[in-house]
């Protein structure tokens, strides 16, 4: 797919501490909209398996800083088959677009595999991706990414903010659907990732609260992949 013909959108993202994040999730929780896809605690878990090349290039061009990247995974959400996303967060300059395809089950396992026999004659354009990456790159799974998301929507520019917490990396699992693969924090410290999504402009009110209840928390170029990858490349900075 053209890289001008990708919606892009920008995306902020910061660590925080929980103090910051019990004071802006209560401010936010008053004047935005709850993300319909959560439960009574505004919540709801994240299971992606992403995947890289035989050289790892996905992990080393985030880390080079490389300014026009793909990512490829596969997302399903509170442990459950019941939705499964094939997905591509493409990353231009300083914007982001994602690609995301509903897939059934048995695809998904036959990608896991590593198998992409069929998706060159599919319609989706995201899939026919997938098979030239697999083909020509060697695309495989390479890490089980955890997390618990709580998000907050606004129409304005279709503003998304969520707090991630409870980032755990599957180390060397693959095992999509199993929700007791062991799994440890990357992080040595309580953080969690604030994330803030808009198309053109945010809207100055919700700039002026991020602002004020995120003093001292810088912006940061932050990769849950690269994170949940780091103990197989020590001594890399995610």
């Amino acid at each position: 797919m053209a890289m001008n013909t990708l919606p892009l959108r920008h995306e902020l993202k910061y660590f925080i501490n929980e103090r910051q994040y019990f004071v802006l999730s209560g401010v936010l929780d008053g004047i935005l909209n709850r993300d319909p896809n959560g439960d009574e605690y505004n919540e709801y878990h994240i299971r992606s398996l992403y995947f890289d090349t035989v050289f790892n290039n996905a992990f080393y061009d985030k880390m080079n800083g490389v300014q026009n990247r793909d990512k490829y995974r596969i997302r399903i959400y509170n442990f459950s088959d019941k939705i499964i996303k094939m997905e591509c967060k493409t990353k231009v300059g300083s914007l982001i677009s994602k690609r995301s395809i509903t897939i059934p089950k048995l695809l998904c396992e036959q990608l896991m595999a590593g198998d992409p026999t069929g998706l060159e004659t599919t319609r989706s354009g995201l899939l026919n991706d997938v098979y030239r990456e697999m083909t020509v790159n060697l695309l495989r799974p390479a890490v089980l990414v955890d997390y618990v998301r709580e998000a907050y929507l606004h129409p304005a520019e279709e503003v998304r903010i969520t707090f991630d917490k409870q980032l755990r990396t599957g180390l060397w699992s693959k095992d999509l659907f199993n929700p007791y693969v062991p799994t440890i924090p990357p992080f040595n410290e309580n953080l969690m990732i604030l994330e803030v999504k808009y198309n053109k402009s945010l809207p100055s009110y919700i700039r002026d609260i991020l602002n004020t209840y995120c003093q001292g928390a810088c912006a940061s170029a932050i990769s849950k992949y690269t994170w949940c990858r780091r103990f197989e490349f020590p001594g890399e900075e995610a």
